[in-house]
């Protein structure tokens, strides 16, 4: 028992030693910005709440300003808080602020595959050819606009199947939203009541909620240790591999039916490429990146949004209010029959500065997804060593004082000037900003309006609570932010 105690004394020794060693060589390599003092081993667990980690970082920056260093266990991060600090960061440095950092949450599974988690040239292949395919079939043009305007007439159908009673929208307005991904992605969409897609949506948001979890903000600090532990960051992998075994056997389906003269959707498109780089010993044109791509823009293009739209219901029944000013001028601008067009918002300034303000207010990635410096790099009188972790705190951009004059209220005039019409504001990051910027946005910006747009124009939307009772904030925030749980009425106008 006496050899027992001796011996774990002398490795905890052995551990905090070497742990002090590798924050002095840090220390020497670089001079990165002040922060709480580390402990050995878990770092600065003790100064950061898991279950609202954005809270508990902005509690820091008041102690410690717009820059400032935690350890996450024993790996260092910069924290950059406010507006200009971020923006001068992402986009004025934005070459050297472009790496990501190993967040063992998604890349424990992803292993630097896909476009979310790669770096260096592999990123820049991936993000090129994503990029150019997403715009071939029709991202940010008139033909997938049409395809939202169908879906966006479907989910009006089955809204108005429900007859107003009480439905909880998770299930209905993923499976809309995830239709989309799935027609440039699969080249096909599901009905409503499909086993395949309900079980998508299902997963989808599932991975969406453990994102949100305190586990996964500890096994992100501690992955090692966790990785033999019970707990819900387990489910998060298997979820992971659920979603993987969905899109491997669509990935084979599509492959046995390839025509090289016709590609069809977007994993066509890939196998393609695999089939054209082959022989080439360093091509970045794998199964397994196919699929951890396929991965990244089911998550980015399809939960993202359908997140941002629940939130949107719920802040309309809060504020019954706004719903009747948005009704006003869509009724207005598009009429009661035909369909809303992405460039109606040009004429409807209030409707797109409140879409625009739910945006922010939500606040769905608070923290930004980890970056990493690609180089030595001299930022602010600091230096940060190259691949040092770098949190892009985005709530602390939608909450900067000096940009929206009460950023705690919700207030769709922070995206309206003094004559009523729509104002850009340079603080807006919901989709990120600079080269890591979400390849999705025009997208999902264009999913949001025209889902939201037909949504009021043909129902009200009534809450089954006062309004007063209606909860804005998340369940748990952590590298998402969810709603609660809700039903409401669609009551047809």
């Amino acid at each position: 028992m006496e050899w027992s105690v001796v011996t774990t004394a002398l490795l905890a020794i052995c551990i905090s030693c070497l742990l002090f060693r590798k924050w002095k060589e840090w220390g020497i390599k670089g001079r990165l910005p002040p922060g709480p003092r580390p402990l050995p081993i878990v770092g600065n667990l003790f100064q950061l709440d898991p279950k609202n980690m954005p809270k508990s970082l902005m509690a820091l920056r008041e102690r410690y300003g717009s820059i400032y260093t935690i350890y996450l266990g024993s790996q260092p991060f910069v924290v950059l808080c406010g507006y200009q600090v971020v923006k001068e960061a992402l986009v004025d440095h934005g070459e050297e602020f472009c790496g990501r950092v190993d967040y063992p949450a998604l890349t424990d599974f992803t292993k630097g595959d896909g476009i979310f988690f790669s770096n260096g040239s592999k990123w820049k292949v991936l993000r090129r050819f994503t990029a150019q395919t997403l715009r071939e079939f029709g991202m940010g043009r008139r033909s997938i606009e049409e395809r939202i305007q169908e879906e966006a007439r479907c989910m009006v159908e089955e809204l108005a199947k429900t007859k107003a009673t009480p439905i909880d929208p998770t299930f209905l307005i993923g499976c809309a939203v995830t239709n989309i991904i799935c027609s440039i992605i699969f080249g096909d969409r599901f009905d409503y009541q499909d086993r395949k897609l309900l079980s998508l949506v299902g997963l989808l948001n599932d991975e969406f909620r453990h994102l949100s979890s305190s586990w996964i903000q500890v096994y992100n600090m501690f992955p090692g240790i966790m990785s033999y532990l019970p707990g819900r960051h387990n489910r998060l992998f298997k979820n992971y591999e659920e979603m993987n075994l969905f899109i491997l056997q669509t990935a084979k389906m599509h492959q046995e039916t390839l025509d090289p003269d016709f590609p069809r959707n977007f994993i066509d498109c890939f196998l393609l490429k695999m089939q054209q780089e082959k022989q080439d010993p360093f091509t970045y044109f794998h199964m397994n990146t196919l699929l951890m791509t396929a991965h990244n823009l089911f998550v980015a293009g399809a939960e993202s949004s359908s997140t941002t739209l629940r939130y949107g219901i719920l802040i309309l029944m809060k504020y019954p209010e706004l719903q009747a000013k948005v009704y006003e001028e869509i009724n207005r601008v598009v009429g009661p029959h035909r369909s809303p067009l992405f460039e109606d918002r040009v004429q409807m300034p209030y409707t797109d500065a409140l879409i625009h303000e739910i945006q922010r207010f939500s606040d769905i990635v608070p923290m930004g997804v980890p970056r990493a410096v690609t180089t030595d790099t001299h930022y602010c009188g600091y230096t940060i060593p190259k691949g040092t972790g770098v949190i892009p705190l985005l709530t602390s951009v939608h909450r900067d004082v000096t940009k929206f004059k009460d950023p705690e209220v919700f207030d769709p005039t922070n995206f309206l000037d003094k004559k009523g019409s729509f104002h850009r504001n340079e603080a807006f990051m919901p989709f990120g900003v600079g080269k890591r910027v979400c390849l999705g946005e025009p997208l999902a910006r264009m999913e949001i309006f025209l889902f939201f747009t037909t949504l009021v124009q043909h129902f009200t939307l009534q809450p089954v609570v006062p309004p007063e009772e209606i909860d804005l904030s998340p369940i748990s925030t952590g590298s998402v932010a969810i709603p609660h749980p809700f039903k409401f009425r669609a009551i047809p106008r």
